[in-house]
């Protein structure tokens, strides 16, 4: 079994856990459905965080990437085009 297939059973395993614990626990229906809005709500805005800062490494990582390809291609268009004067 693949370690992604695990941890998604894991944390859909917790979430099940959770929901049942606040529908199980002695309090009011409206008092209930706050709580699983509220915890739903600090869900939400983790996995926004953590998608804004992978979008943000990913597009540094692009961006790095992309400039020293530059590099690169300008390097080899310059030694094909036999100029003298390439910098290393």
């Amino acid at each position: 079994m693949k370690t992604g297939k695990i941890l998604a059973g894991i944390l859909s395993g917790a979430a099940v856990g959770a929901i049942a614990a606040l529908l199980f626990a002695p309090k009011k229906g409206s008092e209930t459905r706050k709580d699983i809005a509220d915890r739903g709500n600090e869900y939400l805005y983790g996995a926004k965080s953590k998608y804004n800062d992978l979008s943000d490494n990913l597009s540094h990582r692009y961006d790095s990437v992309k400039s020293k390809l530059k590099g690169k291609q300008e390097k080899l268009e310059a030694e094909m085009n036999g100029d003298d004067k390439i910098i290393y």
